[in-house]
């Protein structure tokens, strides 16, 4: 039996924060509540929400003209995002369509629907991005966005890339090896067919001895 809940983040496969969204029981009462991941949605915070989004809604680009001085705003802006990564540039989480809009609003005013933000899939990695921006119909922007390593700056791109290759190659060898193992597993477990053994065939009967006079 679903429940509704609402997102206090962005879950991936599951929606975006201040999304209400239908759960199994059983994933809301055992993953996302005890992780703070979300919130029993009650009447009263949807109403707070939906008030909320129609407060948003009016900081957003109503016309063509609107939406062209938006872009053309949105065109100048450099995004920077300070996260926590590893060695070969992998991220401890992801960088969002959430955070984006988050900061296009804290940092430069401009208030961007999440929902309009072209990005398929989160950032886990550090580097360099053209983010598309749908900031109304037939006015689309790129925003340059830096995702950077905390404490540190970017590397050249060649790094970057060296660095992507290294962890995909790592990947493959760790899935060939995990591959590997269970099939050497699975050899071990399975056992040995038993042999076929030959149909047994009647013997034929003795011809009876003819009677003598």
């Amino acid at each position: 039996m679903p429940t509704q809940v609402i997102l206090l983040s962005d879950v991936d496969n599951v929606g975006l924060r201040g999304e209400v969204v239908s759960v199994a029981r059983g994933f809301a009462r055992n993953y996302l509540l005890p992780r703070k991941l979300a919130e029993t949605a009650t009447p009263v915070r949807i109403a707070e929400l939906e008030r909320r989004e129609s407060q948003r809604a009016r900081h957003e680009a109503r016309s063509v003209d609107q939406a062209r001085e938006i872009a053309a705003v949105l065109e100048k802006v450099e995004l920077r995002f300070d996260v926590k990564s590893g060695p070969t540039g992998s991220l401890f989480g992801s960088v969002t369509s959430t955070d984006i809009a988050d900061q296009l609003w804290s940092a430069n005013r401009v208030r961007v629907d999440r929902r309009k933000i072209d990005l398929h899939d989160p950032i886990k990695r550090i580097g360099r991005y053209q983010i598309a921006i749908d900031v109304f119909q037939d006015v689309r922007v790129e925003v340059k966005t830096l995702v950077v390593p905390e404490g540190g700056e970017l590397p050249p791109e060649e790094e970057l890339e060296a660095l992507a290759a290294a962890e995909t190659a790592a990947a493959e060898a760790e899935a060939a090896a995990a591959e590997a193992a269970a099939a050497e597993l699975a050899a071990i477990v399975e056992p040995e067919p038993e042999p076929e053994l030959e149909p047994e065939t009647a013997a034929e009967p003795e011809p009876e001895p003819e009677p003598t006079e």
